[in-house]
């Protein structure tokens, strides 16, 4: 009696252990899965981004053919391996150059298909900031669980490592510079 009293209770200790690794296993896909769906949009946004950049580049220095080469540097992105941070930090500058080469030639503020892909970058923009606060977000979160016992030991044996923020910065490292603007 007393070994089926012993099997019973052993089979409900390991019975509780199984359920509450999966439990927190699913916590941490369930936050992996956010962060690589938010990863996704970023990515998708950006190529837009660049579309729309590069269509915009091409009408502006299609009307404005006496003019050198203002956006060289915008069809050079692609041959670079940045990360996504860069290559957004780097597209809103030519975004931005966009925008104020339109405003101080008057040809181009009439040209309505410049107009257009000016609009598009901005609704692109508002997508893409959303994008980056819910990546932050649940990055924020999975990081979070990560480092709670024993959540952490499943995340060991799995291969969930903490991720970094979009921006690229690690708040746990020893880097003090990495709020560069």
């Amino acid at each position: 009696m007393i070994i089926i009293y012993t099997f019973l209770v052993l089979l409900i200790v390991i019975c509780g252990l199984a359920i509450g690794y999966i439990i927190l296993y699913n916590q941490l896909q369930h936050y992996t899965t956010k962060v690589d769906q938010a990863e996704s949009i970023i990515d998708d946004t950006l190529r837009k981004r660049y579309d729309l950049a590069i269509n915009a580049a091409n009408i502006i220095e299609k009307s404005l053919k006496d003019k050198k080469k203002i956006f060289k540097d915008l069809r050079s992105f692609k041959d670079v391996a940045i990360t996504n941070f860069d290559f957004d930090r780097k597209l809103n500058e030519n975004v931005e150059l966009i925008k104020q080469v339109r405003f101080d030639y008057d040809e181009l503020k009439d040209i309505k298909e410049l107009k257009t892909i000016i609009n598009d970058l901005k609704n692109t923009s508002e997508k893409l900031e959303a994008a980056k606060s819910f990546y932050n977000k649940y990055t924020n979160k999975l990081n979070d669980l990560i480092r709670k016992f024993p959540i952490n030991i499943i995340a060991k044996m799995h291969n969930i490592e903490i991720r970094l923020f979009f921006d690229g910065k690690d708040m746990h490292d020893d880097i003090l510079d990495d709020f560069k603007l």
